[in-house]
């Protein structure tokens, strides 16, 4: 039964993080046919209400599977900085490890969504620099952060006992 329910938050963090990246790559795509207006390095682009949407909702899909590794997996590797390079079991500074990055490139996809969808909002059509792809790259960041909360939260989980 811990086996099935571990595999199924697993799969459900897969899950979520696989809609959000899907979902950042369409909005890119609608964001990128837009009707846009260029002169040198500053670009006047038309607001696309459903490239924002569909950022706003991936962005949702992505903090959730974060939530939901965190909070599943709870970490409770006890350590300071000197216990955890020295005297710290190999599961303990793997789960601390991908905790680490699940962080990193949760800041660095929402920041991708927050700018993308931004340029992408109604009332605050962007005029300025370019921002080709922002979307694209959040998405692409949602996959890889599905691979770090899946191993953090197998990590995490795997002496825990039940």
């Amino acid at each position: 039964m811990v086996k099935a329910w571990g595999i199924l938050v697993c799969v459900l963090i897969i899950a979520l993080d696989i809609a959000a990246g899907i979902l950042a790559l369409e909005a890119d795509v609608k964001q990128n046919k837009a009707k846009h207006t260029r002169l040198w390095l500053f670009e006047y682009r038309e607001p696309n209400q459903v490239a924002f949407k569909l950022g706003l909702a991936a962005a949702t899909l992505l903090v959730a599977a974060h939530v939901l590794a965190n909070f599943l997996g709870g970490c409770d590797c006890n350590c300071s900085h000197d216990e955890l390079q020295v005297k710290a079991p190999l599961n303990c500074q793997l789960t601390v490890l991908c905790l680490i990055f699940t962080w990193i490139v949760l800041a660095a996809g929402l920041s991708m969504f927050v700018i993308g969808t931004m340029s992408s909002h109604k009332p605050r059509a962007s005029c300025g620099f370019t921002h080709h792809h922002i979307l694209g790259v959040g998405g692409i960041l949602c996959f890889v952060h599905g691979l770090f909360s899946v191993a953090y939260y197998v990590s995490a989980t795997a002496g825990a006992p039940f």
